[in-house]
């Protein structure tokens, strides 16, 4: 089994900007690819990046490109989200999940979010 502890979240000003990072404990031979979902309030859970195992490709949803940046350690068995010029719609919980391979293809586990709010 492997566990994920998201943190960094947390209330900013648009603009402003936050690091997400998401920690994996436990079985983590069984993670490979990593991804950052979020869910606002009334809307469905969507994709907002996803990383592969090596980290050599990323992927990132059209409303964030340019503005965050998906990376990992290995070593630590974090990932990363810098996330940059927020603006009032990347309000929303923030959820880690991972993959058992190490090219994206769905979650296997999922973190427990943390909440991002972005103010105008």
């Amino acid at each position: 089994q492997v566990q994920l502890v998201e943190s960094g979240g947390g209330l900013v000003q648009a603009g402003g900007s936050l690091r997400l990072s998401c920690a994996a404990s436990g079985r983590t031979a069984g993670t490979g690819a990593m991804a950052w979902f979020r869910q606002a309030p009334g809307k469905e859970r969507e994709l907002v990046a996803t990383i592969s195992w090596s980290g050599g490709f990323t992927y990132y949803t059209d409303s964030v490109k340019g503005r965050f940046t998906i990376s990992r350690d290995n070593v630590k068995n974090t990932v990363f989200l810098q996330m940059n010029s927020l603006k009032p719609e990347d309000t929303a919980v923030y959820y880690c999940a991972a993959d058992s391979k190490r090219l994206w293809s769905g979650a296997n586990y999922w973190g427990q979010g943390t909440q991002v709010t972005v103010s105008s």
